[in-house]
């Protein structure tokens, strides 16, 4: 399948394979992990779960995710805002009515919209809390299946039942609390059973730090707590990376996973419980981690799944982490690369993608970068419209919606978009890099790096490097892009050399021709680079910037399309004028 319009030409988006090993071999292993959660599950019967209802909540854990009342203004008015989506219920209650948009079902389900309710401070906003907490109890807590039980929800549902029970029970009266902290039971009993054959990835290790809280917050013999503190120490150490990055590479589940691993370790501190060395090291490598991804406007960069992101929310994480010193520029494990002189930062991708099951948010964007200066970005990849339509996913994860080159108009990685089993693997990336050489070039004050990847070589012979320099006072980016074959030879002129650099401009850029017939890229602060190369004339494109805060943007790119036989190699300059 092809696409064409903003990107220029044709683009393969690098659909995967029905043949593919690597897609089989997905398919067997997510078809055998399905078989062993229901052989280990049973039976779906409530009362395998049931047992003794605890006596009361002895912690609520902080929620460190910011909250806005007007929000309660609106659930109450039932209009419920989530995923992106607004969907007025007409005085119906939300559980009770059918709904298509698996994103906003999953929100609903996760209840993470009552820190909106308690941030309201209100007794009409814990009324109407506590409403739609037995709402769900009665349509959904009575029959396990659905959205509403799988686990990654399951695990949302538990963290936030605890934090905000506080504002669920206000005015409660001794039958609804004990209902419900039976159901909180309940669910806890399930997850516990289900943690082990969820699927790899974030939603698993959000699973184990659920059961701790709840470890931790509910009436729990000792041992219990010291096997939740194993479990979820061991699913630290195998997904967080030395440098703190995730092992699906989206720096989005930095910032997601730490607004639920630090009230963890603030429970751990409030109960007197000395908290689990993975995770103390866990959120001491994370939070560097983050800043790693930062732009100096409070926005992250946009690699493998990474939308929109609002300021103050990497700002309230943020405000917990009392490590010190600047940013790492160096991201061996995670596979990214920072140079960041004079107020200028460049973020690039410069390793392979995660494991094909971890995937499904993955993008073809190897040697890919990001250029930003003060709170002006200039240079940016496409990035994702994370809540938006699923048709633009595909092409939102393809080489051309990200600044670096593509051959032959294909994509260096592919998605198994197969309809035959989409609900049981997703759309994992496959046959990407498997070989991403990177090494740093620093010295005497500029900030260096050479990388290249092997994602071109099974299908046309080539590889493609990039070699990235920063200056001291950060107003010059130098960029050299080779194509060749293995050993550094030329590429063969056969009609399969076929080169296409693109630079993504942020939509906020404006961009003109001076008098030297040079690019001129002006931010919105006035701010202006120019950009030049030596051997080629670039032209202006169209494009789409999907990551924008109300939905896709049109935007545009420069572009460069030419043959690897005649230019191995090309060089270009951004210039701070």
């Amino acid at each position: 399948m092809r696409a064409g319009g903003r990107f220029g030409g044709k683009i393969d988006l690098g659909f995967g394979r029905s043949d593919s090993p690597q897609l089989w071999a997905l398919v067997a292993s997510a078809a055998w992990r399905r078989l062993r959660g229901r052989v280990r599950l049973g039976p779906v019967y409530r009362w395998r779960f049931t047992g003794r209802t605890p006596e009361r909540i002895l912690i609520a854990p902080p929620d460190l995710r910011l909250a806005d009342p007007q929000i309660a203004h609106e659930i109450y008015h039932c209009r419920f805002p989530f995923a992106g989506t607004l969907i007025d219920t007409q005085g119906t209650s939300p559980f009770e009515i059918d709904v298509a948009n698996r994103a906003w079902l999953a929100a609903l389900h996760g209840f993470g919209w009552l820190r909106h309710m308690h941030a309201a401070e209100t007794d009409l906003a814990a009324a109407n809390a506590r409403a739609l907490v037995a709402d769900w109890m009665m349509v959904h807590g009575r029959r396990i299946g659905g959205i509403a039980w799988e686990g990654g929800v399951t695990a949302r549902r538990i963290i936030a039942w605890l934090q905000h029970s506080g504002v669920v029970l206000q005015g409660a009266d001794y039958s609804f609390y004990r209902v419900f902290l039976k159901s909180l039971a309940l669910q806890v009993r399930y997850l516990r059973t289900v943690a082990p054959e969820m699927p790899d990835g974030e939603n698993r290790l959000r699973a184990r730090i659920a059961l701790a809280f709840a470890a931790l917050s509910l009436p729990t013999a000792q041992t219990a707590r010291r096997t939740a503190a194993r479990q979820l120490s061991a699913e630290l150490d195998r997904q967080i990376l030395p440098d703190g990055g995730h092992v699906s590479r989206n720096p989005e589940a930095v910032l997601e996973l730490l607004a639920d691993l630090l009230p963890l370790r603030y429970t751990y501190s409030n109960q007197a419980e000395a908290p689990p060395e993975a995770l103390i090291g866990a959120v001491e490598r994370m939070l560097p981690a983050l800043r790693f991804f930062r732009h100096q406007d409070g926005t992250l960069a946009r690699f493998n799944g990474m939308g929109a992101t609002s300021h103050d929310r990497i700002a309230a994480i943020l405000h917990h982490d009392d490590t010190a010193g600047a940013p790492l520029l160096h991201a061996p494990h995670s596979g990214y690369e920072r140079l960041a002189m004079g107020g200028v930062t460049v973020i690039a991708d410069a390793g392979p993608p995660p494991p094909a099951e971890l995937s499904h948010q993955a993008q073809a964007g190897c040697l890919s970068f990001e250029l930003s200066s003060g709170r002006s970005h200039f240079v940016v990849n496409c990035g994702v419209d994370t809540y938006g339509a699923e048709d633009f996913r595909p092409l939102s994860r393809s080489t051309a919606a990200h600044s670096t080159a593509t051959l032959n108009d294909t994509s260096s990685a592919r998605f198994a978009l197969s309809h035959g089993f989409g609900s049981l693997i997703g759309t994992p990336l496959i046959d990407g890099p498997r070989q991403v050489a990177c090494r740093r070039l620093d010295s005497d004050g500029i900030q260096a790096f050479v990388a290249r990847h092997d994602g071109y070589l099974a299908r046309f012979g080539l590889y493609h490097e990039r070699e990235l320099a920063l200056s001291a006072a950060g107003d010059v980016l130098e960029g050299t892009d080779r194509i060749f074959r293995k050993g550094g030879e030329v590429a063969r002129t056969n009609g399969r050399d076929n080169v296409t650099v693109r630079f993504h401009l942020h939509p906020d850029v404006a961009l003109f021709e001076n008098r030297r017939h040079g690019l001129v890229l002006a931010g919105a602060d006035g701010e202006r680079w120019e950009f030049s190369c030596e051997e080629l004339a670039p032209e202006v494109e169209d494009s789409l910037f999907f990551a924008g805060i109300g939905g896709p943007r049109r935007s545009r790119q420069i572009v460069f399309s030419y043959r690897a036989s005649e230019h191995p190699e090309i060089h270009w300059r951004f210039l701070r004028m």
